[in-house]
């Protein structure tokens, strides 16, 4: 992505509903669900909820907000907006994790922006999402930058032959204990699953300090995603 698009940060809270949220009445359960999609949507410029259970056993949902981030405050515009859109709600919901971070130009890539680098802000998505924090070790930074490029272009060749996955790169240094979220768009999850065995290979594979735990979601419209939850 280029300094001309702009820079975004996208946040990603993996919830579940708690047990007096399952004790309410259907009609009750469907008015939370409205107040809070109209508070999520008025502190995010996008905003897209995921299924997750039964792909994990101790979350429901996960809730992509993104907002443009090129002015200073826009962090805590948005965070201070999410608060509020969530805690009267709380007694009903339990955030499980929370993953957050800012878009920029990658270093490694001459490219203004890849074809395949998701837009946080298109008005539809893939039916699958993926998600999970990523941490390289110390021993990457100390190589000359010659040598990370290298591994970096094998790691692009890679995920070159799978053009219809999408990626955003989210950087999180200094901000929360990942330096970068990842994060995939697909329609076949099995293609995914190939790209990650492939990538296990690579040279680049042995600086991974961590990249876990992986969320894995469905894409509807959020009320839709809301509805399966009455």
């Amino acid at each position: 992505m280029s300094e001309s698009v702009g820079r975004s940060l996208n946040h990603y809270a993996v919830a579940s509903f708690t047990k007096p949220y399952w004790a309410l009445p259907r009609d009750e359960k469907e008015r939370l669900h409205a107040a809070w999609l109209d508070g999520l949507r008025t502190a995010a410029k996008k905003l897209d909820i995921y299924q997750v259970f039964p792909m994990e056993h101790a979350a429901d949902l996960l809730v992509w907000s993104a907002v443009e981030a090129d002015e200073p405050g826009a962090a805590f515009e948005f965070f201070d907006a999410f608060a509020r859109a969530t805690n009267p709600f709380r007694q009903y919901l339990k955030l499980t994790a929370t993953l957050w971070g800012y878009t920029r130009p990658s270093q490694y890539s001459k490219a203004q922006r890849s074809t395949q680098e998701i837009d946080a802000f298109a008005a539809e998505r893939k039916r699958y999402l993926t998600i999970y924090p990523f941490v390289k070790t110390a021993e990457w930074y100390l190589l000359p930058r010659e040598e990370r490029q290298r591994m970096m272009n094998e790691h692009i060749r890679v995920g070159k032959q799978y053009p219809e996955i999408m990626q955003l790169l989210l950087y999180s240094f200094g901000v929360q204990d990942q330096e970068f979220v990842v994060v995939y768009e697909m329609e076949d999850l099995r293609r995914f699953s190939d790209l990650v065995a492939d990538l296990r290979a690579v040279e680049g594979r042995k600086y991974t300090e961590r990249d876990t735990p992986l969320h894995t979601a469905l894409w509807r419209p959020p009320e839709e995603t809301l509805a399966l939850f009455r």
